[in-house]
């Protein structure tokens, strides 16, 4: 059948009697051909049927002639993979209404596959390679995090998100909260897209002096947005919203965006307050360069400098910056993409002094630290506000080069364990050390005899060692520290399934920086993440095998396998 322009999609949302609350109404062609819409008094939400492999067609909803949302979905034509949840309440409340499709051949299954209901859990089904212990979304795609803070006993996570598919693309800000690191509860997305664009990377501050003008203790996040133009390409800008309410909902300053620029790739705004120079400072992404700001209100930015130019590694753009001081040294993060050790996206970073206006390396121009060599270590950033003076840090597992084709449906992405990050010296040379947090301990459990698809393998090694992890398939990750070469590897060549993407087979080669005395090993269904007890190796790869790896052997030392209470 010929594809339509535009196909109304109305529908009646009258309250039925007989029909118990949650259940299930399905939405008709006929109903929608109608072009009728009125108030809601039963279901909230309308499941859209999504298939991964149809072309984006464009879901819109319409009141007294406005668009009010306008999104890229996905829309099953042929099948439905999963569903995914159009939130009607807000406009609801507004009066009449309609939900309009486009780009979508008017005979496609998603016409007649289309459920309204008030259950946030409709058609969520178990997967078996999501994670029990890391954060992920309920549904829907997830990359960068993004304004994490503590406050109050909470820690704060939002989050690249698109609540309409489990590939990239219509960029929220998610936001999930915990008080542990380890168990999260999913709250209401905090950012939406709107008349400047979409929504993508920044961070939040509490504001505990009411310096922006939104009162004191306000949460204020610094976000950039980004919008396609008539010429080709995008333009980026930074905006900010507060929130009085610890960041359960936010407002968008009317002054919006506080900061412009002519460079294409101008994003990922990191916000601190440096108490040394009694100012907020800020440090952004600007091509294959960091540029420095400072402000006395939010509002208000002065460009002071800009670090990058033939330091470290420059084999793409470098993203999602963090500045920070660890003990009397300032640490500078930069995720870069491409251009990571073993292909894709990765996290480097650089140690040095930072004035309040000007970040000085410490180290010589080409010299490159990584702080994850494994392949699924991405967009690494730090929490502000957390307690004891700690520096706490999240990333996103996985790798652009595969990312959306990984061989999950309903959600996509999950988070690192917390890591806690420090400094270490070797020779000349000052790295930053990564270990897991402690509230990772917190939840250790009893002693096991084997491994489960969740757990944490501890391996005390003397002298070189050899760890094979492997199921009754046949499928194995090998590791293996060279305390000759100083060394630590990781194999997933054989760890499942790599079919998805010829860049996903790999061996994942680390230095240790010294000799090592005692490996962490955390499983979590779909993921490996290794450590020194010290904190000189971290190493993340994502494995995908048919059944948990349910045997370890270990040549060279001694495992001890724990279960995670989660």
């Amino acid at each position: 059948m010929r594809p339509i322009s535009v196909f109304i999609l109305a529908f009646f949302l009258a309250f039925m009697p007989q029909a118990k609350e949650c259940e299930a109404q399905t939405v008709t062609p006929q109903a929608c051909e109608q072009s009728i819409v009125t108030p809601a008094t039963t279901g909230r939400y309308l499941w859209l049927p999504i298939q991964e492999s149809a072309p984006e067609g464009k879901v819109l909803v319409i009141a007294e002639g406005k668009t009010l949302m306008e999104q890229n979905i996905r829309m099953a034509r042929e099948g439905v993979d999963y569903y995914v949840a159009l939130d009607l309440q807000p406009y609801q409340r507004k009066g009449e209404f309609k939900v309009c499709v486009q780009n979508v051949p008017a005979g496609s299954i998603c016409f007649s596959k289309l459920i309204q209901n008030d259950d946030d859990n409709y058609a969520l089904k178990e997967e078996k390679y999501r994670p029990s212990y890391h954060h992920t979304p309920q549904r829907g795609w997830m990359n960068d995090p993004n304004g994490m803070f503590y406050k109050d006993g909470v820690w704060h996570l939002f989050y690249q998100y698109n609540p309409y598919g489990s590939m990239w693309g219509n960029m929220h800000w998610g936001h999930s909260t915990s008080q542990d690191l380890i168990h999260w509860k999913h709250e209401a997305v905090a950012l939406a897209p709107d008349a400047w664009g979409t929504i993508f990377s920044g961070s939040c501050v509490v504001d505990h002096q009411g310096s922006a003008g939104f009162g004191k203790d306000a949460v204020i996040a610094m976000y950039t947005t980004s919008r396609p133009t008539p010429f080709g390409g995008d333009v980026q800008a930074q905006c900010i919203a507060f929130s009085k309410n610890d960041g359960k909902t936010f407002q968008k300053y009317e002054g919006n965006p506080v900061l412009t620029s002519d460079v294409p790739d101008f994003r990922d705004p990191k916000a601190f307050w440096n108490e040394e120079a009694k100012v907020w400072n800020l440090i952004l992404a600007a091509g294959q360069e960091m540029r420095i700001y400072s402000s006395k209100d939010l509002k208000t930015w002065r460009y002071e400098s800009t670090f990058g130019q033939e330091y470290g590694n420059h084999g793409g753009v470098w993203e999602c910056p963090d500045l920070f001081k660890i003990d009397s040294k300032w640490v500078l993060l930069c995720n870069i993409n491409p251009g990571g050790p073993f292909g894709g996206s990765a996290t480097q970073y650089f140690v040095g002094d930072f004035d309040g206006k000007k970040f000085t390396c410490e180290s010589m121009p080409k010299v490159t630290k990584w702080l994850d060599y494994g392949k699924d270590h991405y967009a690494t950033v730090s929490f502000y506000n957390a307690p004891d003076n700690r520096r706490v840090a999240l990333a996103w597992m996985s790798n652009w080069q595969y990312a959306n084709n990984v061989p999950t449906k309903q959600f996509r992405s999950a988070n690192s364990i917390p890591r806690g990050l420090g400094l270490f010296t070797h020779g000349e040379e000052t790295y930053v050390s990564v270990v897991p947090s402690k509230e990772m301990l917190a939840v250790r459990g009893q002693k096991l005899k084997k491994p489960t698809e969740a757990c944490e393998i501890v391996v005390d090694v003397k002298g070189s060692t050899d760890i094979t992890l492997s199921n009754t398939k046949g499928e194995q990750v090998t590791m293996r520290y060279d305390a000759q070469k100083q060394t630590f590897t990781m194999d997933r060549n054989k760890s499942g399934d790599v079919s998805f993407s010829e860049a996903f087979p790999c061996v994942t080669t680390a230095p240790t920086y010294g000799s090592i005395r005692q490996l962490r090993i955390f499983i979590d269904r779909c993921s490996i993440e290794a450590f020194d007890s010290e904190g000189k190796v971290a190493m993340t790869n994502l494995v995908f095998p048919s059944e948990p790896y349910d045997m370890v052997k270990v040549k060279g030392g001694k495992a001890t396998i724990f279960e995670i209470n989660h």
